[in-house]
């Protein structure tokens, strides 16, 4: 079993910048992928960013690419997302998850088997 907590949401001013955090506990990460996605009422879970934690390899939506940033602390086990001049249509509920590792990384919130309870992030513009 893997535990994730989400930390760092809220209310974030479009153009600023906000950095969400997952606590990792229950079993070592080293096999894993770590990944963020979102969710707004009445859409599908989608994905944003992951990385493998055996390499530091990420990977982003378009959607995010160049804005937003992931990142793991070994020593921690921590998972970041920062998220740099996010906008109004960046505004969901963040998740961390996490799937144990393949030959691909996997981009679907089906192959996750692992979630966290989820942030609120909203962006005023």
């Amino acid at each position: 079993q893997v535990q994730l907590v989400e930390s760092g949401g809220g209310l974030v001013q479009a153009g600023g910048s906000a950095t969400l955090s997952c606590a990792a506990s229950g079993r070592t990460l080293s096999n894993y992928d770590m990944g963020w996605f979102r969710q707004v009422p009445g859409k599908e879970r989608e994905f944003v960013a992951v990385v493998r934690w055996s390499t530091g390899s990420t990977y982003y939506a378009d959607s995010v690419k160049g804005r937003f940033t992931i990142s793991r602390d070994n020593a921690k086990s921590m998972v970041y997302l920062q998220m740099t001049s996010p906008k109004p249509e960046d505004t969901a509920v963040y998740y961390c998850a996490a799937d144990r590792e393949n030959f691909y990384v996997s981009t679907s919130p089906k192959e996750y088997n692992y979630w966290g309870q989820g942030t609120q992030v909203t962006v005023s513009s």
